[in-house]
């Protein structure tokens, strides 16, 4: 069996005032899709793809750049996350091992936490890991709601989230481990019948519960493996939390 990645790098990231690829934007002078490929590469997974989308270009002259291969695909309409791992329908099919999937643009998932989720999928022989997080202020992110015994019942997102759901602090990094055949088997399934008209990853999850398959989720042992930028401070956050914590890639 055979481990996988899969890295979302299509976002534009209007808000970023820049013509690149939001995962292009710079932490201490690395882009962040570098971060999350030497995460990957430092927990022994090697077999990577890329959703390229915005830009693309700036994906494909980065990867290039490389020592060592990792595969791409092209998002031309992007129209979610759950669409986005479609594009990587043939990478998936190639794998009978488990996928993780990860956002371009958070560089500060580390291998310690691709490890120990995965350990954790294997162990508890789970379909799906979601990544999660816990942090003091909750607000916008998808909840995680557990069962009596600690799986994963549903992933609520904070607008469709009542008052006792809005008090959990434990939220959705964006990250999540699959079983590549189960994923293949739920990912057609995903509809569109939303306001966005998108496709959205955690949909396969909520597949997955209803045909009584287990689902795990792993907390990281940080809080900031859920961090992103949406625009120019937000960035400066991340570089200013890099430089502090003396993280690096």
């Amino acid at each position: 069996m055979s481990n996988c990645a899969i890295i979302l790098a299509g976002g534009e990231g209007k808000r970023m005032k820049s013509d690149k690829p939001k995962p292009m934007s710079l932490v201490l002078g690395k882009p962040m899709l570098q971060w999350v490929i030497s995460a990957l590469k430092q927990s022994g997974i090697d077999d990577i793809c890329v959703v390229k989308g915005y830009h693309k270009e700036y994906i494909e002259e980065y990867l290039g750049t490389l020592d060592f291969s990792v595969e791409s695909v092209y998002q031309k309409e992007r129209l979610g996350t759950g669409h986005a791992v479609m594009m990587a329908k043939d990478f998936l099919k190639k794998h009978d091992g488990n996928v993780v999937i990860l956002n371009g643009d958070a560089p500060f998932m580390t291998s310690k936490t691709i490890k120990g989720s995965l350990e954790q999928h294997t162990n508890a022989g789970c379909a799906a890991t979601v990544i999660s997080a816990e942090l003091d202020d909750a607000t916008g992110y998808g909840r995680i709601v557990r069962d009596e015994n600690g799986n994963l019942k549903a992933i609520v997102e904070h607008k469709d989230a009542d008052e006792e759901t809005l008090k959990i602090n434990e939220v959705n990094s964006g990250g999540y481990w699959f079983d590549c055949q189960l994923l293949l088997g739920v990912l057609d399934k995903i509809k569109s019948d939303n306001a966005a008209g998108e496709y959205y990853l955690p949909d396969a999850i909520g597949l997955l519960l209803s045909e009584g398959k287990t689902v795990g989720a792993f907390t990281a042992e940080c809080s900031d493996a859920v961090l992103g930028a949406n625009d120019p401070e937000q960035l400066e956050e991340l570089n200013q939390i890099a430089k502090a914590k003396g993280y690096n890639c």
